[in-house]
């Protein structure tokens, strides 16, 4: 975009079109060339409009926000699907917990960015599909496979969410960054959401308390499950509508949690010497480790997904590095566990997700560290760091349909 900007200067139309297409992305390119071209008025004029500070609080139109509250509202209805019918919250929600938002801020894309009618469609079929084959899965409470293909879903109908996002620029790298970045931007501003939520939770529970009123189980019922539904996209709302209330809270949040988390992985890894505890004959410690390491790969994806707004942070590139580096040595201990359990006890549909997970996890990470080891010598590698984990987005989309759908019929839904 930083070469379609430069071009088009003379161009006010196409210049809006830009913006108009992605607002977020045109601020971040714009300001990062503006020294090159603040000559011109055009580039002048630009600046002040992108850069003005407006602190009020902007709630869309009406028409936006009636959306939002219907979407909302067939959240809270798909949520309470288990006390509509026969079915137990038991057999339901781990099926489809993912179901209760992912669609819903799937048609809110859809509609806002006005996708077209065959993706729609495309995607629609893909939650109705996936929809009906999570419920005829064997009901086997003891199934490996079954557990594998719950927790794998909601990652698989995360990626068809930003299928929806990116519009009609798939292949668009720069697209699958702002929705790494969107997806920061939510979980923050969600947090915020359930946080009010709950301090109001605890006042109207405190308030009828006082009057002899037990509303606690009503309350929860009807009110709190609509809420907790509708957080997620009423964050969305906020978030497309008011991006300055987060985009300064996300980068400040990576800066502050990737030294803190490097220094706690550093300690943590030299106590695993001393207290003779290991990932190779303890499965809930492995299981724990690989928590870890796929915690640890969400923030340095986002931290490098908001480094791009900063590029000239050097010892920020080096402390992503040093924590990269330190993350591939956590991944290979655990992949080293696997393929030592692997080899005595022998492949079960677990081993063989984690396994293959814990490889694509690796490469990515080696290619990502390479990329930052490039970029603490050139500051504009940064781009190049950004593609890596970009291209590689579709990669994982592919392993969790894999896992989901494929995993269950090859070890017989065992």
């Amino acid at each position: 975009m930083r070469e379609e900007i430069k071009n088009n200067l003379d161009n006010p139309a196409q210049l809006e079109r830009l913006y108009q297409e992605n607002r977020t992305t045109f601020k971040r390119e714009f300001n990062l060339i503006y020294p090159d071209i603040r000559q011109t008025a055009a580039a002048q004029i630009w600046n002040a409009r992108l850069n003005f500070e407006n602190e009020k609080i902007s709630w869309g139109t009406n028409k936006e926000l009636i959306v939002v509250l219907v979407l909302s509202f067939i959240a809270g209805l798909i949520a309470k699907i288990p006390d509509f019918t026969e079915i137990t919250p038991e057999y339901f929600y781990p099926r489809n917990i993912a179901f209760v938002v992912f669609p819903l801020l799937a048609a809110y894309f859809a509609w806002k960015h006005k996708n077209q009618t065959t993706k729609i469609l495309i995607v629609a079929l893909v939650f109705l599909v996936s929809a009906i084959y999570i419920n005829l899965l064997p009901n086997n409470p003891n199934s490996d496979t079954l557990i594998l293909a719950c927790v794998h879903l909601p990652l698989f109908l995360w990626t068809v969410l930003g299928f929806t996002f990116v519009g009609d620029k798939l292949n668009n790298n720069q697209r699958r960054l702002d929705y790494l970045r969107y997806n920061a931007d939510l979980v923050v501003m969600t947090t915020i959401i359930l946080i009010a939520g709950g301090l109001l939770t605890a006042i109207t529970f405190g308030l009828f308390e006082l009057i002899d009123i037990k509303i606690e189980e009503f309350y929860f019922h009807y009110i709190g499950i609509w809420g907790l539904a509708a957080a997620p996209i009423v964050g969305t709302y906020l978030v497309q509508t008011n991006p300055q209330l987060v985009n300064k809270v996300s980068p400040v949040i990576a800066k502050v949690f990737t030294p803190l988390v490097l220094v706690t992985l550093v300690v943590y890894l030299i106590a695993l010497i001393f207290t003779g505890k290991d990932p190779y004959n303890d499965r809930e410690f492995l299981l724990i480790f690989n928590a870890l390491l796929v915690g640890v790969m969400a923030l340095i994806f986002f931290s490098i997904a908001e480094s791009s707004k900063n590029a000239d942070s050097k010892i920020g590139t080096i402390l992503l590095l040093g924590l990269s580096i330190v993350t591939v040595i956590v991944n290979g201990i655990a992949l080293s566990a696997i393929v030592f359990r692997i080899s005595e006890w022998g492949l079960t549909p677990n081993r063989f997700a984690v396994l293959g997970g814990n490889l694509l996890i690796l490469t990515n990470l080696l290619i990502v560290t390479y990329r930052l080891f490039k970029t603490v010598k050139d500051k504009n590698e940064i781009e190049k760091v950004e593609n890596s984990i970009a291209s590689f987005l579709p990669i994982y989309c592919l392993w969790t349909i894999f896992v989901t759908f494929v995993v269950p019929v090859l070890f017989n839904f065992k």
